[in-house]
């Protein structure tokens, strides 16, 4: 498991009966989290005071109930500021378990020894932009969402790379794709982050099971003929790393050389010693 254990301005407290007790800088949220199964006592006191809690409805999505939480506040991992706002079905804008890519990323750039472009497709609000642009790569960075394009924009601005050499794309990332494989556009390396469900622009359902290699196989198009690396993010319970890592080499490796690895991503729980997991990644290199 890749642990993301390097933060100070985020914590994960304690986890237990489907929720997380989390410190957002000194803000104190409770969150649903499925992987949480586990019935250990809460004896934690922050349990019973945090700054906001969101809980589930029974007939779908759910609400904060927001005690003290300010609309939105920043926190820091190591060279990187970011803007945390609670938002709709639980989100605050920022994957922390991810934070161990963000080190991956940047130190594969700054050991590059050339100059790096990187694609990054399904970009949210921009955290593994912010950390490729940081290490001194251009990216390019694509999501369907304008909001989280302009959150994107907004993180930007904080790290201190706003004037970093980034295309804020609002688009379809397969559509995207293609028209980059049709111009004859390539990247050095690609962050993939796809959705586990959705709809395309036509109405086309996305199922990741179902979708995966197709896409992936397409985004191969896109790389170069040195390419740095590839991450490949799920949080689909029924696609295992195994599964991503093998999809990786029978794609990029077959095609390039080099290796993959893929892993959980987990969090440290502060109070219980133990890691929860958070999802899968794969990390493909030359």
């Amino acid at each position: 498991m890749w642990i993301a254990d390097k933060w100070q301005d985020f914590e994960l407290i304690d986890c237990s009966r489907g929720e997380k007790l989390e410190r957002w800088g000194n803000q104190i949220l409770i969150r649903p989290d499925p992987q949480a199964i586990w019935q250990t006592p809460r004896n934690n006191p922050l349990w019973k005071k945090p700054s906001a809690r969101y809980s589930r409805s029974s007939t779908g999505g759910g609400h904060w109930d927001k005690a003290s939480v300010p609309q939105q506040w920043q926190i820091k991992y190591g060279e990187l500021t970011f803007n945390v706002k609670p938002m709709n079905f639980k989100h605050t804008g920022l994957f922390p378990e991810q934070a161990s890519n963000w080190d991956y990323i940047m130190e594969k750039i700054r050991s590059a020894g050339r100059p790096i472009s990187v694609l990054n497709l399904f970009g949210y609000t921009g955290a593994a932009t912010v950390a490729a642009a940081k290490a001194g790569a251009s990216v390019c960075h694509v999501d369907a969402a304008k909001g989280m394009v302009a959150w994107g924009k907004e993180n930007a601005e904080a790290s201190g790379v706003r004037e970093a050499p980034i295309r804020w794309i609002v688009d379809d990332c397969a559509k995207f794709v293609e028209r980059e494989i049709r111009r004859g556009k390539r990247y050095d390396a690609i962050i993939m982050d796809p959705p586990s469900y959705g709809r395309g622009p036509g109405g086309e359902v996305w199922r990741l099971e179902d979708n995966i290699w197709d896409f992936v196989e397409l985004c191969s198009k896109v790389l170069s003929d040195d390419p740095l690396f590839v991450i490949i993010n799920s949080y689909t319970t029924g696609l295992s790393a195994s599964t991503i890592g093998y999809i990786a080499d029978s794609i990029f490796t077959k095609r390039f050389g080099g290796h993959s690895e893929s892993q959980e991503l987990g969090l440290r729980v502060t109070d219980t010693g133990l890691a929860l997991p958070c999802g899968s990644s794969c990390r493909w290199e030359r």
